[in-house]
């Protein structure tokens, strides 16, 4: 009896954002996870440079995040892409390239649509949410119109971009003043993993605030201060998402910015968040919503705030590609749901080559 040929999975991780280094941690909790019986892995590391580099296959798990940076690996980025755009000789190219790309680039040009965007280019399958769901989940702004238009409730906010700042800087801390007050919080609107993330407290601040976002990004989002418990809910699928149990964030800081993510250690997770099922039943509702009004696919976490003085729920955000090393609230979530990290490493796979060959057949059923 023949073997089944293993299927070619290629980890894209690193990245010129601020995230690089939250996305080596989470390239080498998925690789040492994944079923080396089942699977070839070959690692596509993209250098702070924006130069690609792509590895040997691998043949098990790796000791440590150094041995992930391949910045003298003799593939560079034309290996990259001949390996990425094998696929459009035909489709059983993909024997000689990549059968699905699994792309763990946190931030800017990693979730953002843009390395989405290159996949679809080289018609080749890949995890997690396509250039639209992606492009929309990045954007803070963008996100809260879609929230809008599918009815979620959320804290009031103000956006504006550096060109509105910079004419007329007065103008914009009126209106914000006479929208939110103070305290409120200010976030590049292109960013993940809390970065560039501020709380003012009066006018002074804000100025301060809105002038570190803008180090990040163009945009920036300026949002209402809420006295609440922020609790989260995984989602996994494509046309039928389903929501795992909610879990609850318990930040070390003032508030769950990247220090209280990533260097202190002190935050805690409740998981299942203690809430009554009622609720829990609502926000895992909410989530769904969410993932459908962004045109969710493969895995977002979907973040809320409920507000303690009447359990009040709101919106927070969609990460289309939120942290995933065994210890972060995504797969944390679906373990507590019954569905462990390898078999989610599987499911998202199995989705990414639904999705590919769905988008396949409806093109080859109209040319």
């Amino acid at each position: 009896m023949e073997q089944q040929r293993k299927l070619r999975v290629g980890i894209v991780y690193g990245g010129k954002s601020g995230e690089h280094e939250v996305s080596l941690s989470t390239a080498q909790a998925v690789m040492n996870a994944f079923d080396y019986d089942k699977y070839e892995l070959i690692p596509f590391y993209i250098m702070k440079s924006g130069q690609w580099r792509v590895g040997s296959t691998l043949e098990g798990p790796l000791s440590s995040q150094e041995d992930l940076q391949l910045e003298s690996a003799a593939g560079g980025t034309v290996k990259a892409m001949e390996m990425l755009f094998t696929g459009l000789e035909s489709p059983s190219a993909h024997q000689q390239g990549i059968d699905v790309m699994f792309p763990l680039v946190h931030g800017t040009n990693g979730e953002d649509g843009t390395i989405q965007g290159l996949f679809e280019m080289a018609n080749v399958p890949y995890v997690g949410a396509g250039v639209l769901a992606s492009a929309v989940g990045m954007d803070k702004a963008f996100m809260k119109q879609a929230f809008h238009i599918a009815g979620l409730p959320q804290c009031k906010y103000v956006d504006f971009i550096a060109a509105e700042w910079n004419r007329n800087q007065d103008e914009v801390l009126d209106r914000t003043e006479q929208v939110l007050g103070y305290p409120c919080f200010v976030k590049p609107a292109n960013l993940g993993s809390s970065v560039g993330i501020s709380k003012a407290r009066n006018r002074a601040e804000l100025v301060d605030a809105v002038a570190y976002a803008l180090k990040y990004d163009r945009k920036v989002v300026v949002e209402e201060f809420v006295d609440a418990r922020e609790v989260e809910v995984s989602v996994l699928g494509n046309d039928e998402p389903m929501a795992s149990v909610p879990g609850e964030i318990m930040s070390s800081n003032e508030f769950y910015d990247y220090k209280a993510k990533y260097v202190d250690g002190k935050s805690k997770m409740a998981i299942p968040a203690p809430i009554d099922v009622e609720l829990a039943a609502r926000i895992r509702e909410m989530a769904v919503t969410a993932y459908r009004a962004i045109d969710g696919s493969g895995l977002s976490r979907v973040d809320f705030f409920v507000r303690r003085s009447d359990m009040q729920v709101f919106i927070n955000e969609v990460n289309t590609m939120p942290g995933f090393t065994p210890f972060s609230m995504y797969p944390l979530m679906w373990k507590e749901t019954g569905v462990s990290y390898q078999e989610l490493l599987d499911r998202l796979i199995e989705l990414a080559l639904e999705r590919f060959e769905a988008k396949q057949k409806l093109f080859y059923e109209n040319i």
